[in-house]
């Protein structure tokens, strides 16, 4: 009797342990219009659940998320789950008409994945029109139950969402850009978890705080949720060590200020180590293109508080770094490295099958008969591509409809693994050549046999504009293997490559005027796109797509497509 007892107790255990490791957690999403005030007015903006930011979303690994989206704003409509793999559940990804039709108004969608091997910060946003300037939220990944953080347990974990905000409606902006052939309006400002801060007008009651207690760490999730500016984010008087980019575990790095990238993630831990008082922390663009391409030069700043100070205390303010220092930011972009043996590490895949070499940068279009373009020279209407192709979404059927049932037409795999002229990429005379400005239009993506390794070189260009760009895969995470500035040179180069413990991340920040080069394993069956995050280049082409091929078993195969998958 005793034995069956005792077996009993261990199936018992057996059954609690699995269902604290695997949970399902459901969401519903109403995306609506929400109506705030904001610099001194009201206005009208697409949002979810009647919040700005979204709703955070807290998962543990190996959980099933389910969020049902209802449309009931007047746009068309997709959500992405920014850097969440999506294995085996391509249909959920999100990006519109690459991976899904949008959800069209009075419509809904029902998302459906699991998180598999990944902890920490990603996100979600609207991934139609300029939508996720205000669609968009924080997606946490916690440790199993059981396991724990490769660092000390912090006190109290806080997201940090930095935004940009118009004084317009935002998908007007980007239509009447487009339609102009030119660059959007800049933003009006920039924000912390919504919130524009004191220096705005009308603003000094729209701060965020943050209250802490002396000698306590907190967990700072820090999101660069904006749509097309980095930025410098600090804290007056404080250090911070980083724990992890892009959901992926980082060797601990102090430091007084983060660069962050449209898309990006970093983890910090913060101790309140000062005097009691008030310190505001801070944020504004790092503008690489300085001097030649416009952007917000506002600042954005919230306040922490510790426990005790005196409410008339006056904050400290940090001093932020120049718009255009790029060496601040280079040298928090190239200083981190992966936590090697830490949880869902993967070593470097040695073994390169298919090498690319890839421009990225502005392009020219020719304007149209009988429309009037305000493009940088005249007659023309502003572009972008990647090797002197610039991207073109499909209209009828998306990518990843046509890659699993086999439906010609709505892109090809031609995409070239080099530019077709080589040239000194990074030297502004090449804006004197006019043919080489010029990018012919399509849907051209590069196949990929499954398991497949992946070495891309990406190579900024000076044409039009010397800028960073921030080149998110969807899909998976990549090695960053190198980077620096000016023309990539494979005699030379390849030796910087880190083949230890590269930083993994899913948004890089090509350097201004130069290069950096990513490594990745296509594990992943499906279509998964490759695009600037900033939206004023994706909208005008800066992308491109790979179509990984099914596996040889049912485990390595992507599924049919959900019931309710949204149809054009």
């Amino acid at each position: 009797m005793g034995r069956l007892v005792f077996l009993f107790a261990l199936l018992l255990l057996a059954a609690a342990s699995t269902a604290s490791a695997a949970r399902i957690v459901e969401h519903t999403f109403n995306v609506q219009n929400l109506t705030i005030n904001r610099l001194c007015n009201r206005h009208v903006i697409t949002a979810v659940n009647g919040s700005l930011p979204g709703p955070t979303i807290r998962v543990r690994e190996g959980d099933t998320l389910i969020v049902h989206v209802f449309n009931k704003s007047p746009y068309n409509l997709t959500i992405h789950w920014h850097g969440i793999f999506q294995i085996l559940s391509g249909w959920a990804d999100g990006p519109n008409m690459v991976t899904q039709c949008p959800i069209r108004p009075g419509n809904k969608y029902t998302y459906k994945f699991k998180i598999i091997k990944q902890e920490g910060t990603l996100w979600w946003h609207a991934h139609a029109s300029d939508l996720r300037a205000t669609v968009y939220g924080a997606l946490i990944i916690r440790p199993r139950t059981g396991k724990s953080y490769p660092f000390p347990k912090p006190y109290r974990e806080v997201p940090i969402l930095l935004g940009e905000w118009w004084n317009a409606n935002v998908v007007d902006i980007q239509n009447e850009a487009l339609a102009l052939g030119r660059g959007p309006n800049i933003s009006d400002a920039y924000t912390i978890n919504g919130w524009p801060g004191d220096f705005y007008p009308c603003s000094e009651n729209q701060m965020y705080k943050l209250k802490v207690k002396q000698g306590k760490t907190y967990l700072l999730r820090i999101i660069n949720a904006a749509l097309d500016n980095q930025l410098f984010y600090k804290i007056a008087n404080h250090k911070m060590t980083v724990v992890a980019v892009d959901a992926c575990y980082t060797k601990r790095y102090v430091t007084d200020v983060v660069a962050i990238a449209p898309g990006q993630t970093v983890d910090v831990l913060l101790t309140a180590d000062q005097s009691i008082g008030s310190y505001y922390m801070a944020a504004r663009a790092y503008a690489s293109a300085f001097g030649v391409v416009q952007f917000d030069n506002t600042t954005t700043r919230g306040v922490i508080v510790y426990d005790g100070a005196p409410s008339s205390t006056t904050p400290l303010m940090p001093v932020l770094p120049a718009y255009n220092d790029t060496p601040t930011a280079y040298k928090f972009y190239s200083n981190l490295t992966v936590l090697v043996s830490g949880p869902h590490w993967d070593p470097v895949p040695l073994k390169v099958d298919y090498k690319m070499f890839v421009t990225i940068g502005l392009e020219l279009q020719v304007c149209p008969a009988n429309t009037t373009c305000q493009g940088p020279i005249n007659g023309t209407k502003l572009s972008a591509g990647m090797n002197n192709q610039s991207f073109v979404f499909p209209t009828g059927l998306s990518m990843l409809q046509a890659f699993f049932f086999n439906v010609g037409g709505v892109y090809t795999t031609d995409f070239p693994a080099k530019p077709p002229l080589q040239f000194d990429y990074t030297n502004a005379s090449i804006n004197n050549n006019l043919p080489l400005l010029f990018a012919p239009k399509g849907t051209k993506v590069t196949k990929l046999k499954f398991n497949s390794t992946v070495e891309m070189v990406l190579q900024n260009t000076a044409i039009l504009a010397v800028e960073n760009h921030p080149m998110h895969l969807h899909g998976f995470d990549f090695h960053v293997m190198a980077q620096g500035f000016g023309n990539y040179n494979p005699a030379t180069d390849i030796k910087k490559y880190n083949l230890f413990d590269p930083q993994m991340r899913n948004t890089i920040a090509v350097p201004v005027g130069g290069w950096a080069v990513i490594r990745f394993k296509a594990n992943n069956p499906g279509v998964w796109l490759m695009h600037c995050h900033l939206d004023a280049h994706l909208s005008i082409g800066l992308a491109t797509a790979f179509v990984v091929e099914n596996g040889p078993t049912p485990e390595t195969t992507l599924p049919p497509p959900p019931a309710d998958l949204p149809q054009c």
